[in-house]
């Protein structure tokens, strides 16, 4: 009998009631769970609860019944929203791909919202398939009519505004209804306005710096919910034009001083003025990314920050020209950033590095003691809250570690790890040369997909005499590997390949050279010796047995945020190879708003891992002596060196798998991008796709991280050319193929 009781309750339990797939995610991210906390509690794999909140797949006993009971209890928690009430006049759906267009409403009173009937829905984080109609491209932004204001100045709460279309109801927090940021800029008739994301425009009373900041967190209700359960919430973020700069007493341009010192002097009249406020600001001072604050009282925070593109806060190599877009269009452009990345606390390099740090906060609340108080405690998977030494072999030149060292001394390579990404390049064979074409490639989000499941160190590192090669096991490893063979290479489990070595890079330096001897080496680089069939013996290792997959959760929220966006321009997940290569063509000019969030991106992929390794700033620093971002617990030379391992052995493996299938080897190789001789200018004249079925294990076109796209095509002619001009036979082509365009050979430009 009991066992038909047990078959009963089975059987209930498998038709366990499910809220929708949309309802799922939005209990979800209400309690501030990951899709990994999820899997790690039911039991399964992170892509299997990804699966049920898409709605492709539903979950099975025994996790159905667990998966309900923990909806259960989160819909208690969290309730669904009501609707919005209706407004008077209708809402015109809009996707990220239209403009904002402020229209003329009534003002209430100062510090009122002026409502925009047709907003951009800056915050959407779903993603659109369709390309992006010509007639949907930003228009340029103007300033909103006047609004009819009353004599009244009391600061009665703006207008309400329904949630931008397409922007699910979890995505509107109360507390930060009017968005992330504000771009602050004053019209032709003087008043300041804050435009927000969404096509909302806020009246700012505010009449200097600190009584700005005052409004901010008294009435603006910006910010950004936090990313993790433990983490905080994002601070409001205020852009200055030139006419606010103006406005409020700050210079459009900095003095050449004040650029070097990057900061205002501190006897400057808005830095005092802050001071009388009891306002204070961080250690960077008033630069172009000043944050100002009054300490936190218990878990309520005061703190505001300032972007002031004109002071370069906005660097053109990664915002493009977004520093010069009228103020809705670069609200749009820095709103969608912030709601697919996050609100940008500096630089690109800056937030992503904040960006891991606000996936996996430090710290957490341990569970109640005795006297029911919480208390903070290691939050596990994170770095911790105190930094940590890296091994010998990890500490670039100059370091602490190595102050022991003479004072001219050159370590090599069984000195220094040195785990960097490609730059080789050879000269063509005469079978090349007969080919017309020099086609580039280049992998998408190359060094995002490198961190995509990598198990990283999280703790100090061990010192092992003689140790037996664990590839599970991060750390560094003094090996030699001088004896793998690129002649010979194992391309399956049973499965080996001749291969001309002489036209390949070697996998284990960067400028593709052979190793001579021991040398340190990162755990991926290690392990694909063994994986080409070759063994290894190493001599000693640092070995970090506290480990984990840090990086996963950044890896998602910037794939995600690219995929999204590229989606919004056109270029689906989803494409065929044709069609794929026909989407990319040309997509910028679709929508160069969405195209510099692209940039965005992509350059807090590159800037948060180069972060992890950030050399001296200046400052008087002398070799020897510790820098400031050694106090950073996120100052971790490993993790760069496994990253850009990994991406480096990621790309050499399928250029092994390549030449195994078709026989043709790479002319170039400059860190992503990959250049071959080829009869025809496409991509497709050279990649091995049957019945549009790929190469396994072999390059694949796509958007996705991983996958490449075409970088550019020029004449085999013109290669040689450049070579014969600089006097050059093995100039790296993929720095140039792009465009074609040479400029300094020697820098590299």
């Amino acid at each position: 009998m009991p066992e038909l009781f047990d078959a009963v309750d089975a059987l209930i339990a498998s038709r366990s009631p499910l809220p929708p797939p949309a309802e799922r995610r939005r209990l979800r991210q209400a309690h501030g769970l990951t899709l990994d906390e999820v899997a790690t509690a039911l039991q399964v794999r992170r892509a299997t609860v990804s699966g049920w909140e898409s709605g492709k797949t539903e979950p099975r006993p025994p996790e159905r019944d667990a998966y309900a009971r923990l909806l259960d209890q989160l819909a208690e928690l969290y309730p669904a929203p009501s609707t919005p009430e209706e407004t008077d006049a209708p809402t015109v759906p809009a996707t990220l791909t239209a403009a904002p267009a402020p229209a003329d409403v009534q003002t209430p009173s100062a510090g009122a919202a002026i409502e925009a009937t047709d907003t951009t829905a800056a915050e959407n984080t779903q993603t659109s398939r369709a390309p992006a109609p010509a007639a949907a491209a930003p228009a340029a932004a103007t300033r909103p009519a006047r609004a009819v204001r009353p004599s009244s100045t009391s600061r009665r709460p703006g207008v309400k505004r329904a949630a931008p279309a397409g922007v699910p109801a979890s995505a509107t927090d109360p507390r930060f209804e009017n968005g992330p940021l504000a771009v602050i800029d004053v019209d032709d008739d003087g008043q300041v306005l804050a435009y927000c994301t969404g096509g909302l425009v806020l009246d700012v009373p505010a009449k200097s710096i600190p009584s700005l900041v005052d409004w901010t967190l008294r009435e603006a209700k910006l910010g950004q919910p936090k990313l993790s359960g433990p983490g905080k919430d994002a601070d409001p973020l205020l852009v200055l034009t030139e006419s606010a700069l103006e406005r409020y007493g700050l210079p459009v341009a900095l003095t050449d001083e004040e650029r070097l010192a990057g900061r205002l002097p501190e006897g400057h009249k808005v830095v005092k003025q802050l001071v009388r406020a009891e306002w204070k600001l961080t250690k960077r001072g008033f630069g172009p990314w000043a944050r100002i604050y009054r300490p936190a009282t218990g878990s309520e925070r005061a703190c505001v920050q300032l972007c002031i593109p004109s002071w370069q806060a906005l660097d053109t190599r990664h915002w493009g020209e977004a520093g010069q877009l009228a103020p809705a269009e670069l609200s749009r452009v820095l709103g969608v950033y912030a709601s697919r990345v996050m609100t940008p606390r500096g630089s690109t390099a800056v937030t992503g590095l904040e960006l891991m740090t606000a996936l996996h906060p430090p710290t957490r609340a341990s569970e109640p003691d005795v006297d029911g108080k919480r208390h903070s405690e290691h939050n596990p998977g994170s770095l911790g809250k105190d930094p940590v030494d890296c091994a010998p072999c990890e500490a670039p030149d100059g370091h602490p570690l190595l102050k022991d060292l003479p004072r001219f001394h050159v370590r090599g390579p069984a000195e220094k790890l040195f785990e960097e990404a490609y730059d080789w390049a050879r000269p063509m064979t005469d079978a090349e040369c007969t080919l017309r074409h020099l086609v580039g490639i280049d992998v998408n989000m190359a060094f995002a997909a490198g961190a995509n499941g990598l198990v990283v160190g999280l703790g100090a590192p061990t010192h092992v005499k003689a140790p037996v090669f664990d590839a599970k096991l991060p750390g560094s490893w003094l090996v030699d590997l001088s004896h793998v063979d690129l002649s010979r290479v194992k391309v399956g489990r049973d499965k080996w390949a001749d291969l001309d070595a002489s036209c390949l890079p070697s996998p284990f330096t960067p400028k593709g050279e052979r190793p001579e001897g021991p040398a340190w080496y990162a755990t991926p680089t290690v392990a694909y010796a063994v994986e080409l069939g070759y063994d290894v013996t190493p001599t000693e290792a640092w070995v970090r047995y506290e480990n984990g997959r840090y990086l996963d959760g950044w890896y998602n929220r910037l794939r995600d945020a690219y995929l999204a966006t590229m989606a919004d321009l056109g270029v689906g997940a989803d494409l065929a190879p044709a069609d794929f290569l026909a989407a990319m063509d040309g997509y910028r000019s679709r929508d160069p708003q969405l195209a510099i969030v692209v940039s965005a991106i992509k350059a807090t992929v590159k800037g948060g891992l180069g972060k992890l390794r950030e050399r001296p700033r200046g400052e008087g620093w002398r070799p020897g002596e510790p820098w400031r971002a050694l106090s950073r617990p996120t100052w971790r030379p490993d993790i760069r060196a496994a990253v850009i391992s990994r991406t480096r052995i990621n790309l050499h493996r399928k250029i092994v798998k390549h030449a195994a299938f078709t026989g043709q080897y790479p002319v170039a190789v400059l860190s992503d991008c990959v250049v071959y001789a080829a009869g025809g200018p496409s991509p497709l004249d050279f990649l091995p796709y049957r019945e549009g079925k790929p190469l396994p294990g072999g390059f694949k076109l796509g958007i996705n991280p991983g996958l490449v796209k075409h970088e550019g095509t020029q004449d085999v002619l013109w290669g040689e050319e450049v070579r014969e001009r600089f006097n050059a036979p093995e100039l790296n082509l993929a720095r140039y193929i792009k465009d074609g365009t040479v400029t300094d050979v020697d820098s590299g430009e």
